[in-house]
């Protein structure tokens, strides 16, 4: 069951706060009545980080991996002239 704390609570209690996180999971800070963060626990952080990042094998095989390269065709590219010193 998540509850809701509000800020000056959560400072006030803090470890009352994490063993609610612990035990019954995500808590919720308010601030000025509004949900403005959420306490998890390392392992939750964790296994949400592994989801959020992506391997570079999934990126390099992804749809938005895949695109034309346009390169210009030979003789038309722009040449580059020696530096004078």
């Amino acid at each position: 069951m998540n509850k809701h704390w509000a800020v000056q609570d959560a400072k006030a209690k803090f470890s009352e706060l994490l063993n609610a996180c612990l035990e019954n999971g995500p808590q919720v800070v308010t601030k000025r009545g509004h949900e403005a963060a959420v306490l998890i626990t390392i392992k939750e952080w964790n296994a949400l980080k592994n989801l959020a990042k992506p391997s570079l094998k999934s990126l390099l095989l992804s749809d938005e991996a895949k695109g034309e390269l346009l390169l210009p065709k030979r003789g038309q590219g722009v040449s580059r002239k020696p530096i004078k010193l």
